[in-house]
């Protein structure tokens, strides 16, 4: 037995198989409406909203359990302004320079460029960063486990949450992203992971008319039977 304390683990929400598949089913539902939205609305969001989103992503697993994640809330119109010049100072050179035929290519579909005004318009910027350590009390470096995968599992139960509210979202990635760090404040231990848009989308928003895969072309099974390799 471990030396830690311990406490009992939690009920299960929902205990009865039918009721299962209903909840499931309905959550299914309600996500599969999730799509990324680029044309928000200024129409200001109950911020108790953005707090209840992130107490949800701080509720993620992470590798020790030491929650390697940071969350900056923007809502600054001058913050805002200066991280969409920056953005898209690293997107024209992405569109211009740095990616490849083939990489726009599978960007054309979507329709995206180097301008980003959503950046300004939506009520609500998230800078995520992974943490790569933190500082004990001795002032000793502390290594976090997983972080990256603990930041993204965090980051996933963030944008679900915020759609089960109804707020829109976009996630942004320029690379590179040092200048959330310096815009943000954050020191060089923090690694940005993805620039979160949330706001409200326009009445007659349209996004591109993409198909998501089947459950039969990203799923596999082992069961009893199945041959397996061996090494």
């Amino acid at each position: 037995m471990s030396e830690h304390p311990h406490i009992p683990a939690p009920a299960p929400l929902v205990t009865d198989n039918e009721a299962a598949l209903a909840e499931g089913q309905r959550f299914f539902e309600k996500m599969h409406t999730r799509r990324t939205i680029r044309d928000f609305t200024s129409e200001p969001v109950d911020r108790r909203l953005i707090d209840i989103a992130l107490a949800t992503a701080g509720t993620a697993p992470s590798g020790a359990n030491q929650q390697p994640w940071h969350f900056v809330v923007i809502s600054d119109r001058k913050v805002k302004r200066a991280i969409r010049e920056a953005a898209e100072a690293e997107e024209r050179e992405f569109y211009n320079r740095r990616a490849s035929e083939a990489w726009l290519d599978a960007l054309a579909p979507i329709g995206t460029d180097a301008d980003k005004p959503f950046l300004e318009i939506a009520p609500y910027l998230i800078g995520v960063f992974v943490r790569k350590f933190h500082l004990d009390g001795s002032g000793e470096r502390v290594k976090h486990y997983y972080p990256t995968e603990s930041t993204g599992l965090a980051t996933g139960l963030l944008i679900s949450a915020l759609h089960q509210m109804g707020l829109a979202t976009l996630t942004h990635t320029p690379s590179p992203m040092g200048f959330m760090n310096d815009i943000m404040n954050r020191p060089a231990s923090d690694r940005a992971f993805v620039l979160l848009v949330v706001g409200k989308a326009v009445r007659d928003a349209k996004v591109p008319d993409l198909q998501r895969k089947p459950l039969a072309e990203f799923v596999s099974e082992i069961s009893a039977g199945t041959p397996t390799k061996s090494r």
